[in-house]
């Protein structure tokens, strides 16, 4: 299988092959913990982590590993990489693990991992293995902070709120409020405004793209009209 271009990889991560956009993969830590931005960017650099390691780790053994233990030897990989992020969370941010709770070992069981591990990394060299895991990284995280933003912003008014729990003391007064005595919208706050902003931000892509792909045949020229061109002839024919 010929290996992709850098610019086809960078392009399938981040918006072609969104994980979250256009494989819809991973949506349970997306659609629960997403309530402000800092959760979202605290869930995005873990599976940012485990999504480089585990498809460095994947292509470097990809021939050595028969097809009868592939897929067990792929789980092994990526829990061993979730248990270092989780350990290092708990050692430097651990507020905000807690916070996390369930969905940081859960990353084990994300289909997106897996699924990059199994359809990209088995059957690519080292360096286009780990530039596919950081690109899906980056889109999954990407999603999970506009959603993240969405949320926060509807919900309770407030933006980078609780910086501090990932950035340390120096991110205290990162927090904007966008108005005073604001009234929480529940509903945003809760998974179902989860849903309604994924839908939404798979809506805008759709549109985008399909915006995108008219602009293109508008541009695109107009083939030449082909066929026969009729000849009259005069006088006569012997």
């Amino acid at each position: 299988m010929a290996t992709k271009t850098t610019r086809e990889i960078i392009k399938d991560g981040l918006w072609s092959n969104n994980p979250a956009l256009v494989q819809v993969l991973g949506l349970c830590p997306l659609l629960a913990v997403t309530g402000t931005v800092v959760n979202a960017i605290g869930l995005g650099l873990a599976t940012l982590m485990v999504l480089m390691g585990s498809n460095l780790a994947v292509s470097l053994i990809r021939n050595y590993v028969s097809e009868s233990v592939r897929l067990p030897a792929f789980v092994m990989i990526i829990a061993s990489f979730v248990t270092c992020t989780e350990l290092l969370m708990q050692a430097f941010t651990y507020e905000l693990y807690q916070i996390l709770g369930i969905f940081i070992p859960l990353i084990v069981t994300n289909c997106a991992i897996l699924g990059r591990a199994d359809a990209f990394a088995s059957r690519n060299p080292v360096l286009p293995s780990l530039l596919d895991g950081i690109m899906m990284g980056l889109g999954f995280m990407a999603v999970l902070i506009a959603l993240g933003a969405m949320r926060e912003i509807i919900g309770q008014g407030t933006l980078f709120s609780d910086m501090h729990l990932l950035f340390g003391p120096m991110a205290t007064d990162w927090q904007i409020t966008l108005a005073e005595n604001y009234a929480d919208m529940l509903f945003m706050i809760l998974p179902p405004g989860a849903f309604v902003g994924l839908g939404l931000l798979i809506a805008l892509k759709n549109g985008i793209d399909n915006h995108l792909k008219e602009r293109q045949a508008a541009r695109a020229p107009t083939p030449a009209t082909s066929g026969s061109k009729r000849v009259r002839v005069t006088g006569s024919v012997s």
